[in-house]
């Protein structure tokens, strides 16, 4: 079986951690890349042998955010092909149409239940 590759770049540890949990609960193999902000990811992703099947980016990092980590992968040649699915505790009508513009094929709201995670996560990819 051909192993799926995620890709969460968040600046915060700790949803991070909860993100590659709730992986663990999707069956099949998988494999998960973190960075911890956007300049980390890019150089990961720019010397990567493996590319990720899907990088879920967090909207609010120092230094480089998501909409400015967003442009930079969707300019990149080799990277703007992969699935960029924002990843963050908050979504307006106005932000999601804007990440779509830079895009972004999707968004996810950071749960508050981390059990459904994993589903959550499942339900976002199964179409892109």
């Amino acid at each position: 079986m051909d192993t799926t590759y995620f890709m969460i770049i968040d600046d915060d540890a700790d949803d991070r951690f909860f993100f590659k949990e709730g992986l663990t609960k999707i069956l099949g193999s998988i494999a998960c890349i973190e960075a911890e902000g956007c300049e980390e990811g890019i150089e990961i992703l720019r010397t990567a042998v493996q590319l990720p099947h899907y990088i879920f980016l967090d909207i609010n990092m120092p230094r480089l955010d998501g909409r400015d980590c967003l442009k930079q992968l969707k300019k990149d040649a080799s990277l703007k092909h992969i699935p960029v699915i924002m990843y963050s505790t908050y979504f307006s009508k106005e932000t999601i149409k804007e990440f779509r513009t830079l895009g972004a094929s999707s968004y996810l709201n950071k749960p508050t239940d981390i059990s459904k995670l994993s589903a959550q996560i499942l339900e976002v990819v199964k179409d892109l």
